[in-house]
């Protein structure tokens, strides 16, 4: 994942900050609690397309 485009890629629900998880290829919103796939290398940012983060690892 390109630290560029993190660095101006936010969560589309609320704006917030995304983290990368390099093992699921996801960005991760801790504050709405979704990941966002990567497909392809390119980020799926539709609410609809997140997994809830209901059992998230805590880091």
């Amino acid at each position: 994942m390109d630290t560029k485009l993190l660095d101006i890629l936010v969560c589309p629900l609320c704006k917030g900050p995304l983290k990368y998880d390099k093992d699921r290829q996801e960005l991760v919103c801790r504050g709405d609690g979704l990941a966002y796939p990567i497909r392809d290398g390119i980020p799926v940012m539709w609410v609809d397309q997140a997994r809830s983060l209901e059992h998230y690892p805590e880091e």
